[in-house]
């Protein structure tokens, strides 16, 4: 750069002393001023290139690619975190023998409820159940054809109890006797191995009554001979086998026409929302996948659906009735109604047809899932209450679920005679409910012996009348208890093809009635942020996964 300058200071000068002695010839000045002007142009640095504009379309793609990628991160961050928190519960607080012990029966809807929301620290608390798990029980149909694995729906029961403050003692077994006058509970261990000890008594100063119901059968013969029910994870999976059952032995060689049909036609009893969805999914397991591996079977399965009211889904509006009726008849699911089951046989069903007459159906299957009574402990509890306990439904509660006749004793779930649907929405609110009402006793039992501790005071003290005066106070605020009131969330039914029905409340007094594939992928959502834990949910977004992508199980054990 330095000599570049030079050569042009230089030129300069000379170009001044040619112009003054008129040496040079004119064609020569041009020649030195074109030769400077080029040398002063290159001896200038030009400027950078002005960067490319980007277009709205790619500005909107770096957009959304940093937010997936932060999305992505913060996601698995706390997917991690929560999954991570779940599986390394905390140091909890002993059981303190100043505090009062409460026994829950049942590990249910109602129950599991209770557990969630019930803060521990209050009680000494004690869980007794034959099973140690909860059963997410709206799903059981998925797991009968093999959509989803037995394990997906289940929350063991200490997942839940070990994230409390204070330790909570779960304990399989089964209550044999319910004492309400002296307060105990009596419980054996019904397990295959047992210990030196499986059969004890524990007494409580609140009871917990939530042992559910077991299955209807209105005494008809042959029912819990022959027939699969939908109300445990173990019907669920005997179903399963009884149904692969039925199609691999109407593949065997030299079956007859008739025979292969009589194997092949599943016969569901009861209209509700368990019946329907299961028909749904035996429809759903026939078209996606036994028509690829058993094209040879496929059109010989047939699906019934028996009920004795005059349609399906009473609960539900009559737009979704008549839309699930379509639906299954477009399914070629034959929907009986007005239609009662008066014997069910070893290969055959006996129905009475709505004209009064008696036909005998062959069949491979039949799947009872019509209605539920009340467990043998139940009855036994109602009848040392007979003036207080006739009714004939269940245990008969007040307003804040205490069983009548029964101090200290409260009833939620199926087990119960109330005016609202024994349904698992019912059970969980209660539960919740419960959960409140046993924090403020516990609040009411401490201020009751901060009173009395305080009429012990000497009479000298000048603060005795006002604690005294102010606990009063207190104890007549926490003795009343606000009742229980249902709120309706609405109700959901898979009806299969990738359709569901959804009745749900709609501003004040109206409701909100749909169907469809829509209304599927909300059925799918509800029911997913329905489970307890985010191990469930992962589980069962797996297996609807698995599913999609490569079928169902068609294996049997």
């Amino acid at each position: 750069m330095l000599a570049a300058q030079i050569r042009v200071q230089a030129g300069r000068r000379a170009l001044t002393q040619a112009s003054r002695t008129s040496t040079l010839p004119r064609h020569a000045s041009a020649r030195i001023s074109r030769r400077l002007a080029s040398t002063e142009s290159s001896s200038t640095t030009p400027p950078p290139p002005p960067p490319p504009q980007q277009s709205r379309w790619q500005r909107f793609l770096a957009t959304t690619g940093k937010v997936t990628l932060f999305t992505l991160v913060a996601g698995t961050g706390a997917f991690w975190y929560i999954a991570h928190k779940d599986r390394t519960p905390g140091v909890q607080l002993p059981h303190d023998p100043s505090k009062k012990t409460l026994v829950i029966l049942g590990s249910g809807w109602g129950a599991t409820s209770l557990l969630n929301s019930l803060d521990t620290a209050d009680y000494n608390v004690y869980v007794i159940s034959p099973r140690n798990y909860f059963l997410f029980t709206p799903l059981l149909p998925s797991v009968a054809t093999g959509t989803l694995s037995p394990r997906s729906i289940l929350q063991p029961t200490r997942h839940v109890t070990r994230h409390k403050e204070r330790e909570v003692h779960v304990i399989e077994a089964a209550a044999t006797d319910v004492d309400p006058h002296a307060k105990t509970v009596t419980f054996e261990d019904s397990s295959e191995v047992q210990g030196l000890i499986s059969h004890t008594t524990l007494k409580y100063d609140y009871l917990v009554y939530a042992v559910g119901a077991e299955t209807q059968t209105f005494n008809i013969p042959g029912v819990r001979e022959h027939a699969c029910f939908m109300k445990e994870l173990d019907d669920a999976e005997r179903m399963q086998r009884r149904f692969m059952d039925c199609v691999e032995s109407a593949a065997f060689p030299g079956q007859s026409k008739e025979e292969v049909n009589r194997l092949l036609h599943m016969v569901v009893v009861g209209g509700g929302p368990t019946g329907v969805e299961l028909s749904g999914e035996l429809h759903d397991f026939l078209e996606e996948d036994l028509r690829s591996w058993y094209p040879e079977l496929a059109h010989h399965i047939r699906i019934t659906l028996v009920e004795a009211l005059p349609s399906v889904l009473p609960m539900f509006s009559k737009q979704l009735i008549e839309y699930t009726e379509s639906t299954f008849k477009e399914a070629k699911i034959d929907i009986q109604t007005k239609t009662m089951v008066k014997e069910i046989k070893e290969k055959s069903v006996v129905l009475q047809m709505p004209d009064k007459s008696i036909a005998e159906v062959p069949c491979g299957m039949v799947v009872w899932a019509a209605g539920n009574t009340l467990r043998g402990v139940t009855r036994q509890l109602m009848a040392k209450l007979p003036e207080d306990q006739a009714n004939r439904r269940g245990i008969t509660v007040d307003e804040t679920l205490r069983m009548k006749g029964a101090d200290g004793v409260f009833a939620i779930g199926d087990c119960t005679a109330t005016s609202y649907a024994p349904t698992a929405q019912v059970a969980q609110q209660e539960g919740s409910y419960l959960g409140r009402i046993l924090k403020q006793l516990a609040k009411k039992d401490s201020a009751v012996a901060e009173l009395e501790a305080a009429k012990a005071l000497p009479d000298s003290d000048p603060e005795k009348a006002s604690k005294i005066k102010s606990l009063e106070h207190q104890c007549t605020k926490l003795e009343k208890l606000r009742p229980f009131k249902y709120s309706h969330q609405g109700s959901l039914a898979y009806i299969g093809s990738d359709r569901a029905i959804a009745d749900l409340p709609f501003f004040s007094g109206g409701n909100l009635a749909t169907g469809g594939v829509a209304t599927y992928l909300f059925w799918r959502s509800a029911y997913l942020s329905k489970l307890f834990s985010l191990r469930n949910r992962a589980l069962v977004a797996n297996d609807w996964i698995k599913v999609k992508l490569f079928g169902r199980d068609t294996s049997r054990e």
